[in-house]
C-alpha cells in the first residue's frame, strides 16, 4: 500500500514530461515549416511530397489529441478509479467517456461553425473549450 501511495506522488514529473514533449514536437514542427519570402507557411505540407499532406494545423490537431489521452492517463496516474458518476444525461460516465463526449462534442461544434459563420475557427475553439467544462462538470 506505501509503494502505490509513493508512485501516486510522482505525478507531477508524468505530467511534466507530456508537456514537454508536447511542447517539443509543437515547437519541431514549428521550426521546421518552409520560409518563403521570411514568413513561415503554416499551411504548407510539413513533408513535401508526402503521401498526405500534412499542414501544422492538422500536425497540430493529432498532437493535441494524443496529449490529452497522454494526459488523461497521467490524471488516471494521480487519482485511480475515475469516479464514475451519473450525471445530466442520467448514465454513468467516467473521466474518459466525458472525455470522448467533449471530443466528440467539439467536432460537430467545429463543423456546424465552418457551415454556418463565416468568423474565424478560433470562436469555436473558445465554444469547444466552454463546452468541454460543461461536459466536464455536468455529465
Amino acid at each position: 500500500m506505501a509503494a502505490a501511495s509513493a508512485s501516486n506522488r510522482r505525478w507531477p514529473i508524468a505530467l511534466g514530461v507530456v508537456l514537454l514533449l508536447y511542447c517539443a514536437a509543437a515547437l519541431w514542427m514549428a521550426l521546421s515549416l518552409p520560409v518563403e519570402d521570411g514568413e513561415r507557411d503554416w499551411f504548407a505540407p510539413l513533408v513535401p511530397g508526402g503521401w498526405m499532406a500534412w499542414s501544422f494545423p492538422t500536425a497540430m490537431f493529432f498532437l493535441t489529441i494524443f496529449a490529452l489521452l497522454a494526459l488523461m492517463a497521467v490524471w488516471e496516474y494521480a487519482r485511480p478509479g475515475g469516479h464514475p458518476r451519473i450525471g445530466i444525461l442520467r448514465f454513468e460516465t467516467t473521466r474518459g467517456d466525458r472525455l470522448f463526449i467533449s471530443l466528440l462534442g467539439s467536432a460537430f461544434i467545429h463543423l456546424a461553425w465552418l457551415g454556418l459563420f463565416d468568423l474565424s475557427l478560433w470562436w469555436a475553439l473558445a465554444l469547444s473549450v466552454l463546452y468541454a467544462i460543461v461536459v466536464f462538470r455536468t455529465v
